[in-house]
């Protein structure tokens, strides 16, 4: 089968590669749709970060180059041995996280902060970026017929957004803010919505992002026009209760802490490429409280659930489709170049 491997920086290969099997507790799933994660734009551009190179990963026991894509959906064609909760013909998609099961994180239920924690579509153990992938079926998750394949590629991004949400200390009729209307910011907006956010403010510099956060009910603030701190703190009458840094960008960091009220929130979803240097002081006299939060648990049925009421619109967050012989060109390069594209999907159909 064709399948898009990283091998490092700058260096994806659609290469021919063998066809995983069903192997005992596992399914086979048809690709339908991966989307492009920013994640996979990190690896590509400095990475490895979340790829193994020269050491095979602890859990999968690969390691570069492997295949990349995370966020997909798909049909199951073939169930191994042991499988009880899937059948041939499921629509699914897969909760990509690999976890050992043992260490102090995953026997308190908190698998995604697992000491030996991989994503499938990084760390190995097959991509979405290919036309097949085998995953277990604890991984697995059906989604509806009233959800199209589109849609449920996005459950995996909308799943960061909702646990970063769900992590906060946002109350209904609480205000917000997101620094960043790229993918994940603008999914941050679709779960501040369900979580019952009065008002959701968003700090954007593209116009064509900005559009889409205003599309989506955000309230934007222009870095190039306004002083983004004072202009929060004026509008909110003090800070908004919970602030969402999801740029990635070591100075908007600085502005989220000091665009929430006194004990506000704020809440790290970026993965950092370079350190960020921050003024404790800055959280210690205003006793707010800074968190992080990775990936997702947890969390992929409420999701699916949510979209079924309307949240999290492909319509509205997909703004390309490409095959995945255009992947490189039309795909990361068009999202390092093209600021009015917010997600990607790739199908593995010729």
């Amino acid at each position: 089968m064709q399948a898009l491997r990283w091998h490092n920086v700058k260096d994806l290969r659609l290469e021919t590669i063998e066809e995983p099997a069903a192997l005992e507790g596992k399914v086979k799933i048809k690709i339908e749709w991966c989307g492009i994660c920013g994640s996979d734009l990190h690896e590509y551009v400095a990475g490895p970060i979340f790829i193994p190179q020269g050491t095979d990963h602890p859990l999968t026991g690969e390691k570069a180059p492997v295949v990349m894509g995370h966020e997909f959906s798909g049909q199951i064609v073939e169930v191994g041995q042991g499988v009880n909760k899937f059948n041939v013909g499921d629509r699914v998609v897969v909760e990509p996280v690999f976890a050992c099961g043992e260490c102090v994180a995953c026997r308190q239920g908190k698998y995604n902060l697992c000491e030996k924690m991989g994503f499938l579509g990084l760390a190995g153990g097959g991509g979405g970026f290919s036309e097949y992938v085998a995953a277990d079926q604890h991984m697995v998750h059906k989604i509806p017929d009233s959800l199209s394949y589109e849609q449920g590629a996005l459950v995996e991004p909308s799943a960061v957004a909702l646990h970063a949400v769900r992590s906060s200390q946002l109350k209904v009729g609480d205000k917000a803010v997101v620094f960043g209307a790229g993918p994940i910011g603008l999914l941050v907006i679709e779960a501040l919505k369900a979580s019952g956010a009065a008002e959701i403010y968003v700090v954007e510099l593209s116009e064509e992002r900005k559009s889409k956060a205003e599309e989506l009910g955000g309230i934007v603030i222009d870095p190039k026009q306004y002083d983004v701190v004072e202009e929060i703190q004026k509008r909110t009458e003090g800070g908004v209760d919970v602030a969402f840094e999801v740029t990635g960008v070591p100075p908007v960091l600085t502005q989220a802490i000091n665009s929430t009220k006194l004990s506000g929130q704020i809440m790290i979803v970026s993965i950092f490429e370079k350190d960020a240097t921050i003024t404790p002081n800055n959280i210690v006299l205003k006793e707010r409280n800074l968190t992080g939060i990775i990936g997702y648990r947890d969390v992929f049925p409420a999701v699916i659930s949510l979209m079924e009421q309307g949240y999290f619109p492909a319509d509205k967050l997909v703004t390309k489709r490409i095959k995945l012989n255009e992947v490189i060109e039309h795909g990361f390069e068009a999202l390092l170049k093209e600021k009015n594209q917010v997600k990607i999907l790739v199908s593995p159909k010729q």
